[in-house]
């Protein structure tokens, strides 16, 4: 059986309940999702320095998830994909250069879903978020696709806590983005949010006046196909090629003078 770990690079655990569900949903019966959650950090990522601390926590998220007892390890197979859950892709580079395993992130892979159907909007939490997200549009190459960002006040965990009210105020958001910009679709970007895209996109269509016209893509949803679909990476292994001070015992364990790491 195939095995996708998802990390949530925020330290709240209902997050990480929200893509464990959605994500074990989107994966299907023949794929075992698997969750970690950051130990340490942001409740939710929604500023650059709470970005910057989430690429240390997802990967050491990461090697305390591959530096399991043997007894853990016998429940469950070694991950085959890596699926970083959070809008944003702290550690994208960072983590896809130590794993001997494909990694993707929520918005790499949404961005990525959306370009294949033309130029597309991006609705999020948090008004800080729309110059990191330009940024890492540029970074994957996708600057060119991305019409535009529309960001609503409340950040994820907010729009978490009160989802009818969430799918109101999201909806309103893509009507506005697609009156803004011309798009093929609409990214509903947040681990938050995970479950939301369909329900805006029904609340769209019962009032035909304020529907978009263009499917609204579900940034975990998204995520897991294309982790999914991602190629194997067969010749190479995990770990770091510099070794560290001060970092955790996991880190630590894979650094290039570990005996037996992964």
């Amino acid at each position: 059986m195939r095995h996708l770990l998802i990390l949530n690079p925020n330290t709240t655990a209902s997050v990480t309940a929200l893509l464990q569900q959605h994500g074990q949903r989107a994966a299907g019966t023949d794929v075992l999702v698997s969750t970690a959650t950051a130990r340490f950090g942001a409740p939710y990522i929604a500023c650059e320095a709470s970005y910057a601390v989430a690429g240390h926590a997802v990967l050491d998220a990461w090697a305390h998830a591959l530096m399991a007892t043997p007894r853990s390890l016998q429940s469950r197979p070694r991950p085959s994909a890596v699926l970083i859950g959070c809008f944003g892709d702290p550690g994208l580079w960072a983590l896809r250069d130590s794993s001997d395993v494909p990694v993707t992130g929520l918005a790499e892979a949404a961005f990525t879903a959306a370009a294949a159907l033309g130029p597309f909007a991006v609705v999020t939490g948090g008004a800080r978020w729309r110059p990191m997200l330009e940024r890492l549009a540029g970074a994957l190459g996708l600057s060119t696709q991305l019409a535009g960002i529309h960001t609503v006040a409340p950040s994820g965990a907010q729009l978490a806590a009160d989802p009818d009210a969430a799918v109101a105020l999201l909806a309103e958001a893509c009507r506005e983005a697609a009156a803004r910009w011309p798009v093929k679709s609409i990214v509903l970007g947040g681990a938050g949010l995970a479950g939301m895209a369909a329900r805006v996109q029904a609340r769209l269509q019962a009032d035909v006046q304020a529907d978009v016209g263009v499917p609204v893509i579900d940034s975990v949803e998204a995520g897991v196909r294309h982790a999914l679909a991602l190629p194997v990476q067969s010749d190479k292994a995990s770990g770091f090629v510099c070794g560290w001070q001060g970092v955790s015992v996991d880190m630590t364990a894979m650094g290039p003078t570990a005996p037996g790491r992964p």
